[in-house]
């Protein structure tokens, strides 16, 4: 795979080393040109059916024109600040509690064998059951406060976060494994210097994977029990159908975790080189 994503590199830049400067800074951007013409007709679209020829009835459908302007007027008000801070704080507790969590012990799960015999029937069956299932149970335990928005939302985020970490420790290369020990070198020092970097590219798919669940829990948490929150200014929205601010608040959700999984997709991409290379030979 790896050989495969060179050889792809190779030709790209044998392209544009022989195209016109015009075509050149289409072959660096590509990505981003698509992309933006996607988005832009997307958006056009969007706004010719809902804003424009009105299609459909601005009850059950907003247009971006819309959207932006209920976004700008809930800015200028100040309404939205509370919300954005409260979802922050929930997100970013219950995310670093999972992530302070799984890390650690999905290393142990993963490095020592009668642990991962132990724990690994619960870490399946927990990760198959719907976390929102379990919500009722948090409010009853936590109550309907914040402390129960951060408890979904560590239980969408961490397993995530645990199982991409016990198979990371589990995928260490025998081969690297097998070279330190000949060298002498203690548990330890394998664990320290071949297994953490090793597992490192896992983890950070897992961190930015758990973005996505813990945004979920976020509006999950939100939607069920609670008195402020980007997911509870969406469900008074919904309630007296005001699409736009419903629109906004999806769109807060939507712009966060993308630049939540863009930040750390840059990150993951430094660690590539430590990512165990896999695949046929061709």
């Amino acid at each position: 795979m790896a050989s495969h994503e060179s050889a792809q590199e190779l030709l790209l830049d044998v392209k544009v080393a022989e195209a016109s400067r015009l075509y050149k800074f289409y072959l660096n951007q590509e990505k981003k040109i698509l992309g933006t013409i996607s988005i832009s007709i997307f958006l056009i679209a969007w706004e010719l059916v809902g804003n424009v020829f009105q299609w459909i009835n601005p009850m059950f459908m907003s247009a971006p024109s819309l959207i932006f302007k209920a976004a700008l007027e809930m800015f200028r008000s100040g309404e939205i600040y509370h919300d954005l801070y409260v979802s922050g704080i929930e997100f970013l507790g219950g995310y670093i509690l999972a992530a302070a969590v799984a890390i650690p012990f999905g290393i142990l799960v993963g490095w020592y064998k009668r642990m991962s015999y132990v724990f690994d029937p619960f870490i399946n069956a927990m990760n198959a059951t719907p976390r929102v299932a379990l919500l009722p149970l948090v409010i009853i335990w936590l109550g309907i406060g914040i402390l129960s928005k951060v408890g979904i939302i560590f239980l969408g985020a961490v397993f995530s976060i645990l199982i991409n970490t016990r198979d990371g420790v589990k995928t260490t290369p025998l081969s690297l494994l097998n070279a330190a020990r000949s060298f002498g070198a203690s548990e330890w020092m394998v664990f320290k210097t071949v297994v953490v970097p090793s597992t490192i590219p896992f983890i950070l798919t897992g961190l930015r994977l758990a973005v996505g669940r813990a945004l979920v829990g976020v509006l999950v948490g939100e939607l069920y029990a609670a008195t402020a929150g980007i997911g509870f200014m969406i469900t008074v929205a919904g309630a007296t159908f005001q699409t736009d601010k419903v629109f906004v608040g999806v769109g807060i959700f939507a712009l966060s975790g993308m630049i939540g999984m863009e930040l750390l997709t840059k990150v993951e991409r430094r660690f590539d080189r430590w990512r165990p290379q896999v695949g046929s030979l061709e």
